[in-house]
């Protein structure tokens, strides 16, 4: 096998492992959150820390790796977090899919996530097309 195919292999892995990273700071801002404070400020925490992560995190990936297109990206992270949420909080420590019952909770971050994954790569890809920068 070539290294250009070993290479390609390992692409979505490289996506995958960033929409990890984001989930688990968001796991731990809750973590943190429900272990300092109220459930109520922990929320809000989270609200303002989600974006915030995935910025981070898609500014990394879109300037180190590129591999995949904004929407594409965006769309992996919250497929990831979303499916993380259900699986692993809501049926295995939860038990309960009432955290789905909360905007503040769930689908405001999970919003603002795709978003700015999706608004972090557009920024990107335009200087780099203002720049004449060849992506990875």
């Amino acid at each position: 096998m070539s290294a250009a195919k070993s290479m390609d292999k390992g692409k979505p892995v490289v996506v995958l492992i960033h929409a990890l990273v984001v989930q688990a700071l968001c796991w731990a801002t809750m973590g943190v959150g429900r272990a300092v404070t109220t459930m109520e400020t922990t929320l809000i925490i989270h609200l303002i820390g989600a974006p915030i992560f995935a910025i981070a995190v898609s500014t990394f990936y879109f300037k180190r790796f590129n591999f995949t297109t904004p929407l594409q990206t965006a769309l992996i992270f919250i497929s990831v977090i979303l499916l993380l949420d259900f699986f692993v909080v809501a049926l295995m420590i939860e038990k309960s899919l009432e955290m789905f019952a909360s905007p503040i909770g769930t689908w405001i971050p999970f919003s603002l996530i795709f978003a700015s994954t999706y608004l972090t790569g557009t920024v990107i890809q335009r200087q780099r097309q203002a720049t004449g920068e060849v992506a990875a």
